[in-house]
């Protein structure tokens, strides 16, 4: 049924201008704004919509997820900018003191938008 559909994804944020300057500026997508929302153009041809939602209510999970050569030089590209990773020390999920997931797969780590939305940058291996 949905086979040829071109589907996208999409999450809410507090406020699209915000919005529009962390994934823009800080993050170097291209954006574009469609009924006064905003588009995130992936490389790969994949769009994410994001819509400016009053009582918007953040992600616990990964929204989405940015593959690397090498975390660790994004990762200190992405402190330079001001981003903070989020360091886990729960029973079964942990990172290390620079937020990089200790366990089992792909290295990780996660940081939030300005709504606090959990984002990702990972390692291909």
């Amino acid at each position: 049924m949905f086979k040829n559909s071109k589907a996208f994804s999409g999450f809410s944020v507090n406020q699209i201008p915000e919005a529009e300057e962390f994934y823009s500026q800080l993050l170097g997508l291209t954006v574009t704004k469609r009924m006064g929302q905003l588009v995130l153009h992936l490389a790969g041809g994949g769009d994410v919509f994001v819509y400016g939602k009053s009582n918007h209510v953040p992600a616990t999970f990964t929204v989405l997820n940015f593959p690397v050569d090498d975390l660790q030089e994004a990762m200190e590209a992405l402190r330079k900018r001001g981003v903070t990773f989020i360091l886990y020390n729960e029973d079964h999920f942990r990172t290390d003191g620079q937020g990089v997931f200790l366990g089992e797969g792909p290295k990780i780590a996660w940081f939030k938008d300005p709504s606090g939305n959990i984002l990702s940058v990972l390692e291909e291996e």
